[in-house]
C-alpha cells in the first residue's frame, strides 16, 4: 500500500484549512461552535503555507489535533476517499503517531488504512469484499479491496503473490510490492508452503503474531539462506495456520472438503486465538441436480475451487459459534478473476493465503 500519493497531496495544501482552523480555534475557545465551524474541509498543508499562514502543523494544540483527524477518520471509512486518513500521517510525526492512535483505536471495524492492518480481524458484521486476479503466465496471483459491486473493477490494491516450486514442494511468496515477491524484500510479510500432493499447506507469517512467539526452527521456516544478515529483519517466519484438504477416495461429486487451524489475531494485537475452520456443507439442489452453496451473487461461475468457511470455536468466548456465519468465502467468477470475502476473527492476510491453497490440481481431493 504506497504512500507516494499521499505525499503528493501533502505537499498541496490549502490555505482554507488555516482559516477554517483559525475559526475554529476561536469559537471554540468562546464556549460555542459554529456548524461551519465544526464541520471544515480538510486538507494537507506544504512547508512554505504554513510558513505564510503563520501556523506549524507540528505545534498544534493535541486536543484540537486529535478533533480533526477523528473527525476525517470517521467521515472517510472507505477507499479512495480513505486515503485522506493517509496523507494525514504523512504530515509529520506528531500527525502520524496521532492517526495510528485513532485507527488504533476501531479495531472492530475492520478498515484497512495502513499495511498493518493487513493482519488485523476483518469487520464484526459486514464482511471486506475483495477480488483476486491470476496471471497464469508468471504464476502471480494479486488481491484488491473492491470499491464497487462489479467484478471488473479491480479497487485498491492490498497484496500478490507468487508460486515458486521448491524441488518437490510450492511455496507462495506474499508481498505487499506487486513487483518485489522475495523473502528478502521489505515488503515481505509471509508465505505458505504445501507439502508434495499440494494437500497440507502452512501458513508463515514474517512478524511474531503476539509477543514473545518465536519463529520456527524447520528449513520450511527459514526466510534467508544465509545467517549473515541484518538483526532488525527477522531471521525466520512464524507459523501461523495449518490447512489440510481431505482425500476423496470415493469420488464423491461436491466442494472440496477442508480443515484450517488458524492464529488468528485479537483485537488487542496482544496475543493470538485458536480458531478452527470447517467448509460450510453444500445443499443438494433437486431443480439443478447439483450441490449448492448460496454466495448471495458474489460467484457466478461453477467451481471446484469455490468454498465457504465457518468457525467452529469463538475465538472472544471460547464457545461454540453458529455454523451458518461464513468468515471467508471464495467463489470464481471469470476465467481469471475471483472474490474473497472475509470477516473476523480472519485478518486480509490470513483469508488471501488461505484462497491460495485453492489454486493447483489436487487430484486425491476430487
Amino acid at each position: 500500500m504506497s504512500c507516494s500519493s499521499s505525499f503528493k497531496k501533502s505537499s498541496c495544501l490549502s490555505r482554507r484549512l488555516s482559516r477554517s482552523l483559525r475559526s475554529y480555534t476561536k469559537t471554540a475557545s468562546s464556549g460555542t461552535i459554529s456548524t461551519a465551524a465544526s464541520q471544515p474541509d480538510f486538507y494537507l498543508a506544504s512547508a512554505e503555507e504554513e510558513e505564510e499562514g503563520g501556523e506549524s502543523w507540528s505545534t498544534m494544540l493535541p486536543e484540537l489535533l486529535s478533533d480533526i483527524l477523528e473527525r476525517v477518520e470517521a467521515s472517510e471509512d472507505q477507499w479512495p476517499s480513505r486515503q485522506n486518513v493517509v496523507a494525514s500521517a504523512c504530515v509529520c510525526k506528531k500527525w502520524r503517531e496521532v492517526t495510528r492512535e485513532i485507527v488504533k483505536a476501531s479495531p472492530a471495524s475492520g478498515k484497512i488504512t495502513f499495511p498493518s492492518c493487513l493482519k488485523q480481524p476483518g469487520p464484526r458484521n459486514l464482511p471486506n469484499q475483495c477480488i483476486i486476479t491470476r496471471n497464469k503466465k508468471n504464476s502471480t496471483f494479486y488481491l484488491y479491496l473492491a470499491l464497487s459491486p462489479s467484478f471488473t473493477d479491480k479497487g485498491k490494491f492490498l497484496l500478490a503473490a507468487r508460486r515458486y516450486r521448491q524441488g518437490a514442494h510450492i511455496e507462495y511468496i506474499i508481498s505487499l510490492d506487486a513487483d518485489d515477491l522475495s523473502q528478502g524484500s521489505n515488503a515481505y510479510v509471509g508465505k505458505l508452503s504445501s507439502d508434495f500432493l499440494g494437500t497440507n499447506f502452512t501458513i508463515f507469517d514474517s512478524q511474531p503474531p503476539h509477543s514473545g512467539a518465536k519463529p520456527g526452527s524447520s528449513r520450511a521456516s527459514r526466510r534467508f539462506a544465509s545467517k549473515q544478515i541484518s538483526p532488525q529483519v527477522p531471521a525466520g517466519n512464524f507459523k501461523v495456520g495449518q490447512l489440510s484438504y481431505k482425500f476423496n477416495l470415493l469420488k464423491s461429486r461436491g466442494p472440496r472438503r477442508m480443515v484450517c487451524s488458524i492464529k488468528c489475531p485479537l483485537p488487542a494485537n496482544t496475543t493470538s486465538s485458536h480458531t478452527v475452520l470447517k467448509n460450510k456443507a453444500p445443499r443438494w439442489h433437486e431443480h439443478l441436480q447439483c450441490w449448492c452453496l448460496n454466495f448471495h451473487g458474489r460467484v457466478t461461475v461453477a467451481s471446484v475451487k469455490n468454498f465457504q468457511l465457518s468457525a467452529t470455536v469463538d475465538p472472544n468466548s471460547g464457545g461454540e459459534v453458529d455454523n451458518e456465519t461464513v468468515v471467508l468465502q471464495f467463489g470464481k467468477v471469470g476465467d481469471d478473476t475471483f472474490t474473497m470475502d472475509y470477516r473476523q476473527p480472519l485478518s486480509a492476510f490470513l483469508a488471501f493465503a488461505i484462497c491460495l491453497t485453492s489454486f493447483g490440481t489436487k487430484l486425491a481431493c476430487e
